[in-house]
């Protein structure tokens, strides 16, 4: 009697933990098949995008037939630091297309520095007084693009000469500094000239790229990948916004300058500069821009400094 009672107990036991086992099976089977179904739903509902794609390179309208063969300067979609493959150093593109380094990273090697420039992570950064860094290695070529990285610290204030007189790509925070009030002297305006088409800065501190085109009378500026300027100087339409640069002495025919940058007394960093000459063949880019709308009373002081002008004159 008492060995039959030990076996049923024993397979009772058995039996009851081949149920719960099963049990236990169940569950996760139920889960696994719950977690299956869900990813399979939510990726059905995913959105695929195909990646941003550069701009067509069709020649712009109105090219002459007859210059197939013409080589159009590519609109040239500055890549974001993400992207290089590291700074101060030529793409195989940009190789291809010519460029040089004007700035290597390490020294002042070419640069006409006084002392209170110093090469801070491989950027050109402004330390203390004592005036603006030249590149005199070589004159700046007529016709010519310029790539470059800036970054500013708050409420500062700098710029890039290009061209003799008052050619400058103004560096600034528009945020906080004072000229960022008026478009016309923002950040990649063409200083107290022509305004970019809107404000394309990165927050203070970051990174921006900036670029210059200059191929006869047609100046463009461009910044983080985005033409922000485009203007023929020549171009009736405008005659007043050259007039304001002339009134600061400028002489838009002249050539054959020093790249500059200027010391506003204010923290300021430059790095992967690139210069190339541009060929004949070379076509620009000819995407309209219209530059941003300058309010009616800043208009009017603008229009008062023309006048005061002339009247010295």
């Amino acid at each position: 009697m008492k060995i039959k009672s030990i076996l049923f107990v024993l397979a009772l036991g058995t039996t009851l933990g081949a149920v719960s086992v099963g049990q236990t099976v169940e569950r996760e089977n139920g889960l696994l098949k719950k977690i299956f179904n869900r990813r399979t739903s939510t990726s059905t509902n995913v959105k695929t995008t195909s990646p941003t794609q550069e701009p067509p390179m069709a020649a712009p309208a109105g090219t002459d037939p007859a210059n197939k063969g013409a080589k159009r300067l590519p609109v040239g979609k500055l890549t974001s630091l993400k992207e290089d493959a590291a700074i101060n150093t030529l793409s195989s593109e940009e190789k291809s297309l010519g460029f040089e380094l004007i700035f290597n990273g390490k020294d002042y090697q070419g640069w006409e520095n006084k002392g209170n420039w110093i090469v801070e992570e491989g950027a050109i950064a402004r330390k203390d007084k004592g005036g603006g860094i030249t590149y005199n290695a070589k004159k700046v070529p007529d016709n010519f693009e310029l790539r470059f990285e800036w970054k500013v610290g708050k409420g500062s204030n700098s710029g890039i000469y290009y061209r003799p007189g008052q050619y400058e790509y103004q560096i600034l925070d528009n945020k906080v500094h004072n000229d960022g009030k008026n478009p016309r002297t923002s950040a990649a305006s063409l200083y107290y000239c022509m305004p970019p088409s809107k404000d394309a800065t990165n927050p203070v501190g970051e990174w921006n790229t900036g670029r210059i085109v200059c191929k006869g009378s047609v100046i463009q500026h461009w910044l983080n990948g985005v033409k922000v300027i485009d203007f023929d100087y020549k171009d009736a339409k405008y005659a007043w916004e050259v007039e304001l640069l002339k009134v600061r002495g400028a002489n838009l025919d002249a050539r054959g300058a020093n790249f500059q940058i200027q010391d506003h007394g204010d923290p300021v960093w430059f790095r992967s500069l690139k210069l190339r000459e541009l060929k004949d063949s070379d076509q620009l880019d000819k995407t309209p821009v219209t530059p941003v709308k300058i309010a009616e009373e800043i208009v009017k002081r603008e229009q008062a400094y023309i006048d005061n002008g002339k009247k010295k004159k």
